[in-house]
Parts: structure tokens; sequence; C-alpha cells
């Protein structure tokens, strides 16, 4: 559930920072006539995120078993994929983000109303798509039988809604660098089990070998029903009968994935050094 957790509030927060950053300008510039395609931009981004999740969901279900392990573990490594884009690109631009989408706004606003439409769509729908696919992923890897990975998702989102109009009301000051970074970071490895899941399911689509070489098999030392198993497998996507090939996957993403995302930023000025250690959401 906490891996779960973890997704919901990283994604959340990306959208909801998104969101408060544009409703924040146009009432700073006095452009509340704006407001409304703004929203109208957002609430289809939401609807199209939540209607390819279903899709996911439901769509799967008529699916052949050996159809649903080759979408199931195809999915996986384009989620895996996605997100770890995902959490480099925001490492890198989390600085100025803020000059960015105000860029993008300005332009939108001489436009028209189609183009502010479209720049809310676009910058919270990337983030919403990416969500749901990679949520889809990850409580297919969960698989407990429970809605415990999707309440998970659920009070993420509702978490990083809640500090999005902490944030646009002033009321909350964090280093949202250093928070990216550390949950990131913990991304990286929920993706590292997401990824080994996923060869797991193409293996038994029958389309990698190796499905009965099996890694280790610890599971009476680790029940995957014990509630030690199923934590370790909510957290981060742990069996204890893996194949060598998910072992081995885990390993060659996880140990230079982590490494390179944890390893320090070269910045060139002087003016860059200091702009890198100022906080940043002081202001949206």
């Amino acid at each position: 559930m906490f891996a779960n957790y973890l997704i919901g509030l990283r994604e959340g927060l990306e959208a909801s920072l998104v969101v408060c950053i544009l409703i924040a300008y146009l009432v700073k510039t006095g452009r509340r006539d704006a407001l409304r395609p703004i929203w109208i931009g957002i609430g289809v981004a939401v609807a199209l995120a939540l209607g390819f999740g279903c899709a996911l969901e439901f769509g799967s279900q008529e699916l052949t078993f050996e159809a649903q392990e080759t979408l199931g573990g195809t999915l996986s490594l384009l989620a895996v994929g996605l997100v770890t884009w995902m959490v480099f690109w925001m490492r890198r631009t989390a600085r100025h983000l803020k000059s960015e989408l105000h860029g993008k706004l300005d332009a939108a606003l001489q436009m028209g109303t189609g183009a502010l439409v479209a720049t809310a769509f676009l910058a919270v729908g990337r983030e919403g798509l990416e969500t749901a696919l990679f949520v889809w992923a990850s409580v297919r890897a969960s698989n407990d039988g429970t809605y415990a990975p999707l309440a998970g998702v659920v009070l993420g989102l509702a978490t990083a809604v809640a500090l999005g109009w902490l944030f646009y009301r002033g009321a909350l000051r964090i280093n949202l660098a250093k928070f990216f970074t550390w949950t990131g970071g913990m991304l990286v490895v929920v993706a590292a089990g997401v990824l080994a899941y996923g060869f797991h399911d193409l293996q038994e689509a029958d389309i990698l070998p190796g499905l009965t070489n099996k890694a280790f098999d610890i599971s009476e030392t680790i029940p995957p029903d014990s509630w030690y198993g199923t934590l370790l497998k909510g957290v981060f996507n742990f069996q204890p009968n893996p194949t060598v090939l998910q072992v081995t996957v885990w390993a060659l993403y996880l140990i230079p994935t982590l490494a390179l995302f944890l390893s320090p930023m070269r910045v060139g000025s002087g003016r860059a050094r200091a702009k890198e250690a100022r906080p940043v959401g002081e202001e949206i």
C-alpha cells in the first residue's frame, strides 16, 4: 500500500503544483477571465486519465491469460520507462518549472481560449496518463487480492491535492527539490519491482524463457500471505521465489539508475549554483 501511496503522492503533487502555478499566475496578473478555460483543460485531462485507467483495467479482463500476461508485461516495461524519464526530468527542471509554465501561459493568452484549454490539458494530461499507467502496473504487480493498493493511490492523490491547496494559499513551505529527490529515489526502487514483475509476466506468457529457473525460494521463511510478506510485497513488490531473469533485470535497472539519480548535478556558473542552493517552492 505504501508504494502505491507514494506513486499517488508523487504524481499527484506534480500535477497539483502545475495547477497552482497556472491559477496563481492568472490571478496575480488580473486575468481571472482565463480561469474557466484552464479548468476546462484540467477537467478534460483528468477525465482522460480516468478513462485510460478504466480501459486498462476492464479491457484486459476480456483477454486470454497469455494475452493478459503479454499486455501486463509490455505495459509494465513502458510504465517503468515513463516513470524513469519523469523522475529525471523533474530533477532537472524543478528549479525553473514555474518560469517555463509562465512562458507557455503567456503565449496561450495571446492565442485565445482554445490555446488556454490546450495548455492546461497538456500540462496536466501528461501527468495523468503517466500516473494511470504506472498505478495500473503497480497495482497489478501487488496483486494481493484486496483494495489496499488502490486505496493507497487514492490516499496519495488526496494528500497531493491537500498539499497543492496549502501551497496555493501560502500556508506551506518545503524544499521541493529535496522532496522530489527523495520521493524520486523511492520511486526508482518501486519501478525496479514493477520491471521485474513485468518480465515475469512475459515469462508466463511464454515470450521469454526461464519461468522455472528460480534464483532462490524463501517462501517458507517469508510466506507471501504473512503480514511481513505482504508488507514487502506492497512496498518493494518483493517476491520470495523470483526467477533468475527477474533478479537480473531488477539489479541491472536499480543499481545504475539509482546511482545516477542520486549523483550530484553539475552546475556551471556561480549564479547557477546560487539558484541551485535556493529552496524550490518558496512562492507559487
